[in-house]
């Protein structure tokens, strides 16, 4: 793509060099809400569509909805290769990645419409309506939206801080749209209503993915890629994709850091999905409005109470010193959530523990991402945004279909019954230990687990030690002349 998109009505409206509250409050805050809305409403709600709406969990003897998500996956990785290449390789006066959040304002709402208006028609129709739809959103339309999201944060400024507010900011958005609509809303007011009725789950599915319109636009509009503007005038021969790859998986930081981001989200992706499972057949009853509501009152607070505390303890004891003492905590709390899985009150104070650790990783994880690239640039003299972004994003994907796919595996071999629409009600079966064991298994076990592994990783993961020194070089060979360092030189 050559040098486009020099419309006014197309411009970026961060003018300032340093990062400005409009630029946090509307292009991290609000811009990302409408797409990791949706991306929450389906990671935790989908699969209840596909497994209770469509009754699909015994199709193939059980098989299709375990390997369907996973072969889904690998599309999408070959799909987020290819849009980290197209990314790597645009280049418009908006920047290169800015331009596709627009292109995803647009396709977002009608795919994600898609996913839910599976036709009244026969098995083999639903399934292949649904193998379709699935990869039209997944490996097409948020696949486009996340490479471009991804990257806000690594190349919106040098400024350390500044890009570590904008990362607490960009997570609070996910936070707010998981924790607050997902976790409280939606299963305290709209999963009680809706049951297994599939019309009201297109109406609802439907103004969900509608909203993604407008404030990814507002997201494209108070977003700004600084470090890109640094090399709009290089015209030095692109690093071919092998050299970048070459580069990436002989650095240490690069790849502790990916390999912590798969154990971490196989986790996170497997505790979202079996959650609403969790609270239907192990700690409450289908559906009853309360009990998702209490474990994401009760475990949500210190992601509410700790957003701004955060960053400054981050400054204080290092970024990665905070998270690894986070999963310290994050294992502990699941612990003690395991000592009585069917009460109540231990499981509300182990996800209060476990939600304290999980607020280090939460909010300052794009700003230590962000660090490693620099790290890399530094190193090599050139940047992997759209490789390390297209990897980062297969993860965050293929994560999700091994999740979804092996809980839908565990959940058939153990004997899952759907609940039946009976006369306009919803009306659920009690499963069996072997189906609540496996449950529990998914939304806690497997996370202690990673936890442990997530500790050892992060000890190598050393990156903040010379950053500074790093930076100031990069700053350097690009002849970037550091003005609060000569303010204070001339002080």
């Amino acid at each position: 793509m050559t040098n486009k998109l020099n419309s006014p009505l197309l411009q970026s409206r961060v003018k300032n060099d340093d990062v400005q509250k409009s630029e946090k409050w509307l292009g991290y805050l609000l811009g990302p809400a409408g797409a990791l809305l949706l991306n929450a409403v389906l990671a935790s709600f989908l699969n209840v569509y596909y497994t209770d709406v469509l009754k699909l969990t015994s199709v193939w003897g059980g098989a299709f909805l375990a390997v369907f998500p996973i072969v889904s996956k690998i599309v999408d990785a070959v799909t987020n290769i290819i849009m980290g290449q197209i990314i790597d390789r645009t280049k418009t006066a908006q920047g290169k990645a800015r331009p596709y959040l627009l292109l995803a304002a647009v396709l977002l709402p009608i795919t994600g419409i898609l996913l839910f208006t599976v036709p009244e028609a026969s098995q083999t129709v639903q399934v292949i309506w649904v193998m379709i739809s699935y990869n039209l959103f997944y490996s097409f339309a948020f696949t486009i939206y996340n490479m471009s999201h991804n990257l806000m944060v690594p190349l919106s400024t040098r400024n350390v801080q500044q890009r570590g507010s904008l990362s607490v900011f960009n997570n609070i958005s996910s936070v707010a749209a998981t924790g607050i609509i997902v976790a409280l809303l939606f299963p305290m007011l709209i999963m009680p209503k809706i049951g297994v009725n599939k019309d009201a789950w297109i109406v609802v599915m439907s103004v969900v993915s509608i909203l993604a319109l407008p404030l990814t636009i507002v997201e494209y509009y108070f977003t700004r890629e600084r470090i890109t503007e640094e090399n709009a005038d290089d015209n030095a021969e692109k690093v071919p994709l092998k050299t970048q790859f070459l580069s990436v998986i002989k650095d240490k930081y690069w790849v502790v850091i990916f390999l912590y981001l798969i154990v971490y989200h196989i986790g996170s992706n497997l505790k979202n999905v079996s959650l609403i499972y969790f609270c239907n057949y192990v700690l409450g009853t289908y559906n009853d409005g309360k009990t998702q509501t209490m474990i994401s009152v009760i475990g949500g607070i210190p992601m509410g109470i700790g957003m701004f505390a955060v960053w400054p303890l981050a400054k204080k004891f290092g970024k990665r010193n905070l998270t690894m003492a986070g999963f310290v905590l994050y294992a502990l709390g699941g612990i003690i959530c395991l000592i009585n899985p069917h009460n109540m009150v231990v499981v509300l104070i182990g996800q209060f523990i476990k939600n304290i650790g999980g607020l280090p990783c939460a909010y300052v994880f794009m700003a230590l991402f962000a660090d490693v690239l620099d790290h890399i640039e530094w190193k090599h003299g050139f940047r992997v945004d759209g490789l390390s972004t297209s990897i980062l994003t297969i993860i965050l994907t293929v994560a999700g279909g091994v999740s979804n796919g092996l809980l839908n595996l565990m959940l058939s071999k153990a004997g899952y019954v759907a609940p039946e629409f009976i006369n306009g009600e919803t009306v659920a079966a009690v499963q069996n230990t072997a189906t609540q064991n496996v449950i529990t298994f998914g939304f806690l076990g497997f996370e202690i687990i990673g936890a442990v592994i997530m500790i050892a990783l992060l000890a190598f993961l050393n990156v903040e030690k010379n950053l500074d020194k790093e930076q100031e070089e990069i700053k350097a060979r690009k002849g970037i002349v550091d003005e609060t360092k000569t303010e204070n030189d001339e002080a």
